[in-house]
């Protein structure tokens, strides 16, 4: 018996390797299964971006894989991100899923959506031209920094093709001088006007000084949905804005980084009556690497008589930052009104949340819970004091009217 079970073991532990299973999910938009890892091959099927897929077989640089459809095939290594990518990519759109929606954007060619906001980044998941987004946040990230040369060199296989989304180029240092060079060159002596005045020692050459590192080129990107769920990292210069062109011609050279719809009003035109939305608009300077994401809010009504867009309310010269959020809130006298939050720096360098209301073409300031239940102790202090004053003031009156009835009565005797 003992034997027999000793010849099974090895069966035993054979089947319990290959019930193992590896899934691997494809990374490009489109690509072809083959039939063999050879030159001449035939296509024996197509995956698709974000296709999971079995691993049956490992080589260099292809992988056997299997479809959910049964397909077999052989496909390249740098077409497939392994489930740890892939399940960074659901936590990301998981962990932003209630993440209040900052604008709305078109794509300007073909992206990758990245793990993190770096160009080598893992991707996974590609955006099309003309691909309709939802922006989410704003990151800036150096553009020159690059991982290690040993995660590098494995990533390469899987960098995309397209130059704007893929790894940059390094500059390679300067060779250094070989020292059967340096032998053969003879220094000049010094002249006497050199021993006379020597050069100051910040100025002397030194041989262990290396040039100062490059300055960081920063670079700004988006935090965008696609209409899937599918949450990644793009570029900011690759997406546009879909800010309505009576808006966006008042940005006087700012860049629009966030817009939202406030509410809507009703205008009669030629055609007939019709809703028209009101906004509001984030803007910053148009330039990447500012560490805030927004510098001025403006908040566009509509000027129903005229039929164009007015500014009701601007702040300028503030550091900003998302998200900001817009609703509705019930106001006693004033009924339900539509309000925007923005976050902002203030003078002790902390980021506070400023509530606004929008009542016709006028914006105010909504005041803070602390902030009213001081109005009302500064206003009943007042109430209490006015009331303490024309008691003293009735109380002074009635002394002076019985000092003057008594004055009089004495006059009388």
């Amino acid at each position: 018996m003992l034997p027999l079970l000793l010849l099974l073991l090895p069966v035993a532990c054979s089947r319990a390797k290959l019930e193992r299973h590896e899934y691997m999910y494809v990374s490009a938009a489109e690509t072809s299964l083959r039939d063999r890892v050879a030159t001449l091959y035939a296509k024996v099927g197509t995956v698709r971006n974000g296709e999971r897929v079995e691993v049956l077989e490992k080589q260099k640089r292809f992988v056997r894989v299997r479809t959910a459809g049964g397909q077999e095939g052989w496909i390249e290594h740098r077409s497939l991100v392994p489930q740890e990518i892939y399940d960074g990519f659901q936590q990301l759109a998981k962990d932003n899923a209630s993440m209040p929606v900052q604008a709305h954007g078109t794509t300007r060619s073909e992206l990758n959506m990245h793990l993190t906001p770096a160009r080598d980044a893992e991707h996974f998941y590609q955006l099309k031209e003309g691909e309709k987004l939802e922006i989410l946040k704003r990151a800036t990230a150096d553009k020159n920094v690059r991982k290690s040369s040993a995660t590098n060199s494995a990533e390469n296989a899987n960098a995309p093709s397209n130059p704007t989304t893929g790894p940059a180029h390094t500059t390679s240092s300067p060779p250094a001088t070989s020292s059967a060079k340096s032998k053969s060159k003879v220094a000049p002596k010094p002249s006497p006007a050199d021993k006379q005045s020597p050069k100051p020692e910040s100025e002397q050459p030194s041989a262990g000084n290396e040039p100062p590192p490059p300055k960081p080129i920063m670079e700004d990107w988006y935090l965008v949905r696609n209409s899937s769920g599918q949450a990644g990292w793009v570029l900011l210069r690759m997406v546009d804005l879909d800010v309505p062109l009576d808006v966006a011609q008042y940005a006087e050279g700012q860049r629009i980084t966030g817009y939202f719809v406030l509410n809507t009003v009703e205008e009669n035109t030629d055609e007939g009556t019709k809703s028209v939305p009101q906004y509001l608009v984030l803007l910053n300077e148009p330039k990447d690497g500012l560490p805030w994401d927004y510098n001025q809010v403006r908040v566009f009504t509509r000027n129903r008589a005229r039929h164009r867009y007015e500014t009701a309310y601007r702040e300028r010269n503030i550091e900003g930052y998302l998200p900001v959020r817009v609703g509705h809130q019930a106001f006693e006298k004033e009924g339900d009104l539509p309000t925007f939050t923005i976050r902002k720096m203030n003078d002790s360098g902390q980021i506070v949340e400023t509530t606004y209301k929008l009542n016709g073409p006028i914006v105010r300031r909504v005041p803070t819970p602390e902030e009213e239940a001081a109005e009302k102790a500064k206003h009943e202090a007042e109430m209490a004091a006015r009331k303490q004053a024309a008691e003293q003031a009735r109380a002074k009156r009635g002394s002076a009217a019985k000092k003057q009835s008594s004055s009089h009565k004495k006059k009388h005797h």
